[in-house]
């Protein structure tokens, strides 16, 4: 779990860094528009991309610490272990779904390789969006198959 831990902490800190960078141009975009009336062209296409990478990006991290909305409204008067069995459960199907995700992903970024797929205004290669999803995907699905096998995470061993 530990190098799951380190490999999920990486991708966030790529995803603040992406988040920083897409701010930084978004501010001088604006800054340039408004006082000397140069922007930065294709600025919101740039924006898109980044920040649907940055989201799968923060995906591990999100699953590690178990901090997908959980209702737990028909299970509040449940014993522990029904909900822990739950939890498990719940963290298996979470696998699937990322496992899925990242299999559609890649045939989605094989296809916008094929076609050469662009954005609008400056032909940006779609293709390399997708090819920064399927890592990051393929990571929460690992670490929501090691929660279901394993079961409950200890916060130190999240933490450490």
């Amino acid at each position: 779990m530990k190098i799951l831990t380190t490999l999920s902490r990486l991708c966030a800190i790529l995803a603040g860094l992406l988040l920083t960078g897409i701010t930084l141009m978004t501010c001088y975009s604006l800054i340039g528009r408004n006082t000397i009336g140069s922007t930065i062209t294709g600025d919101f296409e740039l924006t898109g991309v980044a920040t649907g990478a940055a989201i799968a990006l923060f995906m591990p991290l999100c699953q590690l610490k178990r901090g997908n909305i959980i209702v737990d409204f028909f299970t509040a008067k449940a014993s522990d272990a029904t909900n822990a069995q739950l939890d498990r459960l719940g963290a298996l199907m979470m696998a699937a779904t990322f496992a899925l995700l990242s299999w559609r992903t890649g045939l989605g970024g094989l296809s916008a390789y094929e076609t050469q797929s662009g954005t609008m205004m400056l032909g940006f290669p779609e293709w390399i969006v997708y090819a920064a999803m399927i890592p990051p995907f393929i990571l929460t699905a690992l670490i929501a198959l090691t929660q279901a096998v394993m079961g409950e995470t200890s916060d130190e061993e999240v933490n450490a």
